[in-house]
């Protein structure tokens, strides 16, 4: 049969993935009912006390806090900076929901390195593992921010778990990424020299690898946190709260001011998280130490 005598309207075989998605997410609904509460449970108990803390003390000894930690990071400068963005979002009307967000921020931040970091050792020291994660974590980077609420929302209802719980998924591929490149961009000829002291290799990971990396996986730190803001921010389209609520509100009654407000508040927010975290990892010995000889160099 030539190319022309094809069929080209014969329909193809379907492939029902999204049934089979549906299936699995109701077999695990009804099997991991007890391991959802747990989490449930834990996300709970992490962002509620940390969210009543935020929201219990007065707005100015927050501002003082954050102002203070970025005069010893990075310079007076800065705090001034921080803390004229901070009094500007405290004397709107969305302070609380602001506090709201940035503990949502930090506990999802906090799960996703735990998870991101340990995985970004394991596949720098494993060959077979780092080729197997490589197309899982280029997956999860570009699988669309909205799609990671669906599942959430199927398992954990409508809430502030689900919108913390997907923004770990959505954060955590930087943080395993920059742990693997930082371990991997070691000097071989160090590793060398600790390993012909007759270190272990736990030992050569802990006390050289990993302090010689942290620069770099300081920076998947930051990248993790920026992505846990901007998702969020997203969360509050299944009830997170925080800034998110503000902003979808505002967007679905055309509240201009309302949004540009929450708007201005997430960017103060981002940009006191991002200088912070982003001087944190300059503070240690060995990024000092790198950066002194590439002064030199």
């Amino acid at each position: 049969m030539s190319l022309r005598e094809f069929p080209l309207d014969a329909a193809l075989p379907r492939v029902p993935l999204g049934e089979w998605i549906e299936a699995g997410v109701d077999w695990a609904t009804r099997t991991l009912g007890p391991l959802f509460d747990a989490v449930t449970a834990v996300v709970e108990g992490l962002v509620g006390p940390l969210e009543q803390l935020l929201n219990g003390v007065p707005a100015v000894a927050v501002v003082a806090v954050l102002a203070g930690l970025g005069w010893w990071l990075r310079g007076w400068k800065f705090a001034l900076g921080a803390a004229v963005g901070l009094l500007l979002v405290a004397g709107m009307p969305y302070w609380e929901e602001t506090m709201s967000t940035l503990a949502q921020v930090l506990v999802a931040s906090l799960l996703a390195l735990l998870l991101a970091i340990p995985l970004g050792v394991f596949v720098a020291e494993n060959r077979r593992a780092s080729a197997v994660a490589r197309p899982v974590l280029d997956f999860m980077q570009t699988m669309p921010a909205f799609v990671y609420l669906l599942p959430a929302l199927f398992f954990f209802g409508i809430g502030t778990v689900p919108g913390v719980l997907a923004t770990v998924v959505f954060s955590m591929p930087p943080g395993v990424r920059l742990t693997e490149l930082g371990l991997r961009q070691v000097d071989k000829e160090i590793v060398q020299a600790a390993e012909s002291f007759g270190a272990p290799p736990w030992m050569v990971l802990l006390r050289t690898k990993v302090p010689l990396a942290l620069p770099t996986i300081m920076t998947g730190v930051n990248q993790v946190i920026m992505l846990s803001l901007s998702m969020v921010v997203i969360a509050g389209m299944v009830g997170a709260g925080g800034l998110g609520d503000v902003i979808i509100f505002a967007l679905s009654q055309v509240e201009v001011g309302a949004g540009f407000e929450g708007g201005i508040a997430v960017v103060v927010l981002a940009v006191v998280l991002d200088r912070l975290t982003d001087s944190a990892g300059d503070r240690f010995p060995s990024a000092r130490a790198q950066r002194l000889a590439r002064e030199a160099a």
